[in-house]
């Protein structure tokens, strides 16, 4: 009998560590998506592929230059998680633009546009050097969104999430980018998969 209440003692013991250790991390995913291979040009006229991106976590988003709506917010609040990333002590991470206006959108056109933010530029990639319809394929099968240019003007609908891609090339999650953007839970979730072994 003393026996059995030792076991079960150390099994309930066993299960509260077990229950605990799980909860040291909150990160849920809400995608699972395979990111495709790819090769493009940075705004430094610079290669960057998605094996340069092996084995790091990343965020991605979509946005273009020439934008007059959404895209100078998303690119301030993922300078402002840039700060938060580097506040926190996270420095294994990078951060990747693609234009979805890449015919307008020259490497120039982005160092240009980055420039108007207080930014770490060897840590974010803005990406073009790709025809229109690869990215508007490109965000549909890997973010599961649009990039879709208005015929009537200049303009280029598109998703306005942050996607979290892991150390394994996996778009794992994603997050509102233009408002109500959840800064704490993004860096947390970066901190997260950047500490995964």
């Amino acid at each position: 009998m003393r026996y059995l209440r030792s076991f079960l003692a150390a099994a309930a013991l066993s299960a509260v560590l077990l229950i605990a250790g799980c909860g040291k991390s909150d990160f849920e995913s809400n995608m699972d998506v395979k990111i495709q291979d790819f090769e493009h040009v940075n705004q430094n006229n610079e290669k960057v592929s998605l094996d340069d991106l092996k084995g790091k976590v990343w965020l991605a988003d979509l946005i273009f230059t020439s934008c007059t709506t959404v895209c100078q917010p998303m690119t301030k609040n993922m300078a402002d998680l840039q700060k938060m990333l580097k506040k926190e002590g996270v420095e294994d991470y990078r951060i990747v633009s693609f234009s979805v206006d890449p015919e307008v959108d020259t490497p120039e056109k982005l160092k240009e546009y980055i420039s108007n933010f207080e930014v770490d530029e060897k840590k974010w990639d803005l990406l073009t050097g790709y025809e229109q319809d690869y990215i508007r394929e490109f965000a549909e099968k890997n973010l599961q969104t649009l990039a879709i240019p208005d015929p009537n003007s200049n303009q280029v609908t598109h998703g306005t999430s942050f996607y979290l891609i892991n150390k394994e090339g996996k778009a794992v999650k994603n997050y509102s980018g233009a408002e109500d953007v959840p800064f704490e839970e993004i860096v947390q979730d970066v901190k997260t998969l950047v500490e995964e072994k």
